[in-house]
Parts: structure tokens; sequence; C-alpha cells
């Protein structure tokens, strides 16, 4: 007869064998649709360019904090929406100079699509750290993840839907996910790195 310890242990390990195993969303040329979106669609006077250099996705320019303050790289609007039921948090492979980046996410948000409509979009965001040097791994669990319009954060009772990703976005801005300043923004010139993104069980 097995101990309660041992029955514990088994149930981990077949949890553990029944899971998703993680998923590469994007890496190498299938970064080849995504591109850049900075603070000129709002007044702003950042300049940063996207595009695929070495298998990875490069986004390269500079960054004015006056009258904007942000620069991104986006993926094209994905449809069908992605499916990520299976899964719990993304992770991504990047260089991002010590800056702290905010990851965004578009997804069905029980509205019947309606808040596509909103000037900017409803994004679901999170701030991330990252090292000063080499390749940082970010884990962004969807549970993080808070939803907000224009760097706003949006008060509604809505619901993530992992079930239907429309668009991944990563940026660099002034502003971090509860719409205060981010401590860890710097202007000027600029350099990222995305070497991939997964989908972790």
């Amino acid at each position: 007869m097995l101990t309660t310890q041992q029955q514990h242990s088994f149930e981990i390990e077949a949890v553990q064998m029944d899971s998703a195993p993680p998923l590469i969303l994007f890496q190498g040329q299938s970064f080849a649709d995504w591109s850049s979106l900075n603070d000129t669609i709002m007044g702003g006077r950042s300049k940063a360019g996207c595009r695929v250099v070495n298998d990875a996705l490069h986004l390269e320019g500079e960054l004015i904090e006056q009258g904007g303050g942000f620069v991104s790289c986006r993926s094209p609007r994905l449809q069908p929406p992605l499916d990520l039921s299976p899964y719990s948090a993304l992770q991504l492979d990047v260089e991002a100079e010590g800056r702290t980046l905010k990851i965004a996410i578009g997804c069905r948000d029980g509205a019947m699509g309606l808040t596509e409509l909103i000037p900017g979009g409803l994004r679901w965001v999170v701030d991330v750290p990252t090292n000063s040097e080499g390749v940082t791994r970010l884990t962004v669990p969807f549970s993080d993840l808070r939803p907000t319009v224009r760097a706003k954060p949006v008060g509604l009772p809505l619901r993530f839907d992992r079930s239907g990703i429309t668009r991944i976005q990563l940026l660099h801005s002034k502003f971090g996910d509860d719409g205060s300043l981010n401590p860890g923004f710097r202007a000027g010139p600029i350099r990222l790195v995305v070497r991939a993104v997964s989908a972790l069980p």
C-alpha cells in the first residue's frame, strides 16, 4: 500500500505528464509580420522600427519622452484568435538593456469585440524588468495582466480570454501598467532584441 506521501508524489507526476508542453509562438522568421507602433499615433516624436536580423526581432530607434514616450513592436492581428486555453503564461527571451518593459496582449473581452473600436484598443498589460546584459527570460502569468486603454487602468469587470488572443505587443513606455511613471524608463537611443515568444502550461 502506498503511503500518503507516495500517493501525493504520484499525483503530482501524473499532472505533470498530462500538462501541455511549452508552445513556441514566434521565433526566427515567424517575426517577419511584426511591425512597430510608436507614440507618433498620439502626437509624439519617437522613431523606432522592427526587423528580423539573425533570426531575432530587433526594435531599434530613438525614444523621445516629450509628447509621447513609447516605442513598441507588435504582432499582426491574429485571425483566427490564438487559443491558449491549456496554458497559463507567456515566456519571452529578450535583450533589453536593463529596461522595464511592458507586455500587452489583446484578446476577446466578452463584449463582442467592441473594445477594438476604442482608439488604441483595450490591452491586458504587465510590467517586467530585464537584466542589463545578455538575454532575460521573462515569464508573464496571464493572472498578472490588468486591462488598460492608452496606459490607463480600466475599472470595468472584464475577463481575460486566453482562448481568444488577438495580438501580442512589447513596449518600452514612460508609463507603467498602473498608469504611473515607469521608474525603469530611459529615453534616447534604444535597441531591443526578442529571440522567442512561447506559451507555458
